[in-house]
């Protein structure tokens, strides 16, 4: 342990080290220029990643989750736009849980209005005891904040991969109705403690990708 402790020491996080030669019979660590380069390299790019995320700044991979996959986000999103952001995918998340546990939908009534949870609760009430299989792959094409208190979020929804299962786990999919892909405006409101959904609406099914 101790004479691992002395590698790492001499080769600090900017200088690699290589100890095989033929020409260095005491194993003295000797600088490797590619090897520095290449760390020197990683360091940055491990730097750069930690400041944007205590910058807040957010990325695809960031929000995704193994169910849950965003394949892109809009670029240079203000601050305002990035918590708008972040917002709707939590909300989508939460939902999108639902769905696939058929349990928790009381853990969207605090990401929506009033009127909207009781649309997601409809729903919830409809298909109770069913579940859904697979991942759904989301692309936000486009964040808007119209004002402080009002904003809409432009998303595809690739559905393909889903299946549905009812109360008994057999399978019941409806291709028609469960595997499209779904370009959805989602409305969004901010009443003084965050920004919540009020509304979604379907603009497109089936003419929307989400990329690779």
């Amino acid at each position: 342990m101790t004479g691992l402790l002395i590698l790492l020491l001499a080769c600090g996080p900017l200088v690699a080290c290589s100890s095989e030669s033929d020409d260095n019979p005491l194993n003295i660590p000797t600088y490797d220029p590619e090897a520095a380069a290449s760390a020197e390299a990683s360091e940055s790019a491990a730097a750069a990643e930690a400041s944007a995320e205590a910058a807040g700044v957010v990325t695809a991979e960031s929000m995704s989750t193994d169910r849950y996959v965003v394949t892109s986000i809009p670029e240079d999103l203000d601050k305002q736009q990035t918590e708008i952001l972040k917002a709707f995918v939590n909300y989508d998340q939460v939902t999108w849980n639902i769905w696939f546990t058929g349990t928790g939908v009381e853990n969207a009534e605090p990401l929506t209005t009033a009127e909207e949870y009781q649309y997601v609760y409809g729903n919830y009430e409809d298909v109770k005891g069913e579940t859904v299989g697979g991942v759904v792959r989301i692309s936000v094409t486009e964040v808007f904040a119209m004002s402080p208190t009002e904003a809409q979020v432009i998303v595809c929804d690739d559905q393909s991969d889903l299946t549905s299962y009812d109360a008994s786990g057999q399978e019941n999919t409806d291709p028609a109705a469960l595997q499209g892909r779904y370009e959805v405006l989602i409305s969004m409101v901010n009443e003084g403690s965050g920004w919540v959904t009020s509304n979604e609406a379907t603009l497109s099914t089936n003419e929307c990708t989400v990329g690779p």
